[in-house]
């Protein structure tokens, strides 16, 4: 149910992003542009499956320094039962029971994220979180803390909507995690049977003030 949320929402995106008029990214002349917006991502239509919800939540606030140079602070928390190297969209296995954690992590991040537009809409992004880790059992009950650095780097499209109030970006990532604490015992064997990098379309969105 979960890959069915999200493929239906990466379905609507795209299907937007070919019918709508494609506007151009700020111009380095333009001093017209709001230069502050706040944001989210339409994955968090995945909270509305019925079975293992991720609980996920992101709120983004972002800065426009230049036309084509952008900064934002991006809150995150979500809890997950399989390990992160499995894809939902492309692994059969993600899902099934002998792959899941001996219970759930629930991760908090900060991420600082930059944008460079090159042409027109299209943008290059590196995102840089660190998250802070509760490991729980099958009962809730917490069995250990850990820390991890999730780094994702995106190429995107930025549309915008109702005359620049709203934009969306649908984008493909490739995540990955550089540093982070040993799990305990049960999630780590789990862990380790995958890679430490996935591939994650993103399907980001924000109002500008």
């Amino acid at each position: 149910m979960q890959k069915k949320t999200l493929f239906i929402a990466c379905v609507l995106v795209l299907t937007m992003t070919v019918t709508l008029p494609l506007k151009a990214q700020y111009g380095k002349q333009d001093s017209t542009y709001k230069k502050h917006f706040v944001g989210s991502t339409l994955f968090m239509l995945g909270n509305l499956a019925p079975t293992n919800p991720p609980s996920f939540v992101q709120f983004n606030l972002g800065y426009r320094i230049t036309g084509r140079d952008v900064v934002s602070l991006e809150l995150i928390t979500w809890k997950y039962a399989w390990p992160l190297g499995m894809n939902p969209f492309f692994n059969d296995l993600y899902g099934e029971p002998e792959e899941k954690f001996p219970g759930y992590v629930r991760e908090y991040g900060i991420a600082l994220a930059y944008q460079r537009y090159f042409w027109k809409g299209l943008y290059a992004a590196q995102h840089v979180m660190p998250t802070y880790q509760i490991f729980k059992d099958e009962n809730g009950n917490k069995v250990d803390n850990g820390f991890q650095l999730f780094c994702t780097t995106r190429i995107g499209y930025h549309i915008k909507l109702f005359k620049d109030r709203w934009f969306i970006e649908p984008s493909l990532g490739i995540a990955f995690r550089p540093y982070y604490t040993e799990m305990p015992d049960g999630f780590k064997q789990q862990d380790d049977k995958w890679p430490k990098w996935t591939s994650e379309p993103g399907l980001h969105f924000g109002f500008n003030f």
